[in-house]
Parts: structure tokens; C-alpha cells; sequence
């Protein structure tokens, strides 16, 4: 009997190690926005928009909102790297916000809506500042690139109602984003071809 469990033992495939699964933050104007765009990424497990770079322990939106807290609304995407790199995120950031502009996104007005890319390690730092670099040679207008890279500090997470917005308010989220921000129109405006990939 032992003989034959040792024989099933070495017959059958071992287990798998689990998957480690990574954060990466993304500052990209309003999080209802970045949001959406992220939750369309195959290998995004989870989104939560929040808070990131102030001084007040948590934060509320009223708080954020009047710009006294020192924090910008930020998106903490989770992703499984078996299915989607780094890299394929910080794409997606860069064509779903206006690089060219501090403290402000579209028609959102203020430092709590200032672009940025927070690193959780030093992999992600690198990775980002390959990716602005490349994205500095090759962008298809002619303002600089100003968006910062700076190491994650405590993230906050925002109010429910925040949270999957585009999904929960989806008449609102599209007069919000399309009609009155003009949000789109200035990305395909900025970027072109390379939103459409």
C-alpha cells in the first residue's frame, strides 16, 4: 500500500504555487475615469479609487475635494502578472490622462486632480521612468511631458459611493466625463492612434 501511494505521489502534477499578485497606483484626474478605463484591462482583478500624497489621515472626499488635504485622487489597480504586465498598465495610464498639465485634468481643476504614477518598488519606478522616457520621444504632440513619478505613500481608500461609479451611474458618469469635461475628446485629440489600440 505505501509502495502504491508513493508511485500515485510522483504520478500526479504538483500543485501550482499561487500567483502573487501586485498593486500598481495611477493618478489620472477624476478616479471615476481612471476607473473605467482600468476595469477594461484583462488581468485588472480589482480597482479602488482613493486617496494618495497628502498630509490628513483619512481623508474625506469633502476634504480632498476643497484642496486643503494635499492629497490627488488617485485609482489602486490589483492585477495578477501572470495575465497582464506592468508595462500594459502604465500604457493604458498614459493614454487615458493629459500629460502636458499640473494640477488639473480636463475640466477638473486643482492639485487634488494632478496626474502622477506611484511606485511600490523599485521594478515599478524603473519600468515607469522607461516608459515616460519612451513616451517623451514618441508622443504625437509637442507639448512636455510634466506627469511625475514618486514612491506610493498611504493609500485612502474613497467613499462607497465612489467606488464603481461609471457602473452604478452610468447617465450621470457620461454627462460628467463626455458632455461636460470633454474628457474624451481632448485624449483622442492629444494622443490619436494610440488610443484606439
Amino acid at each position: 500500500m505505501v509502495r502504491l501511494m508513493l508511485v500515485l505521489a510522483l504520478l500526479m502534477p504538483a500543485a501550482a504555487p499561487a500567483q502573487k499578485l501586485a498593486k500598481a497606483t495611477f493618478a489620472a484626474g477624476c478616479f471615476w475615469c481612471t476607473e473605467e478605463a482600468f476595469d477594461k484591462v484583462p488581468g485588472v482583478l480589482e480597482t479602488f479609487s482613493g486617496y494618495m500624497g497628502g498630509k490628513t489621515k483619512n481623508p474625506t472626499y469633502e476634504q480632498v475635494s476643497a484642496g486643503i488635504t494635499g492629497h490627488t485622487e488617485v485609482l489602486q489597480v490589483t492585477y495578477d502578472p501572470a495575465k497582464v504586465n506592468y508595462e500594459k498598465l502604465l500604457e493604458t495610464f498614459w493614454v487615458n490622462h493629459d500629460p502636458t498639465v499640473v494640477d488639473r485634468q480636463f475640466c477638473d481643476r486643482g492639485s487634488q486632480y494632478r496626474p502622477g504614477i506611484f511606485t511600490h518598488d523599485s521594478e515599478q519606478k524603473r519600468l515607469a521612468e522607461t516608459s515616460k522616457a519612451k513616451w517623451e520621444k514618441d508622443k504625437p504632440f509637442k507639448q512636455n511631458i510634466v506627469t511625475p513619478i514618486e514612491p506610493a505613500g498611504e493609500f485612502w481608500k474613497a467613499e462607497d459611493y465612489h467606488q464603481d461609479y461609471h457602473l452604478k451611474n452610468p447617465v450621470q458618469y457620461y454627462v460628467y466625463s463626455t458632455v461636460n469635461c470633454g474628457r474624451y475628446r481632448r485624449l483622442d485629440s492629444l494622443w490619436g492612434k494610440y488610443r484606439k489600440k
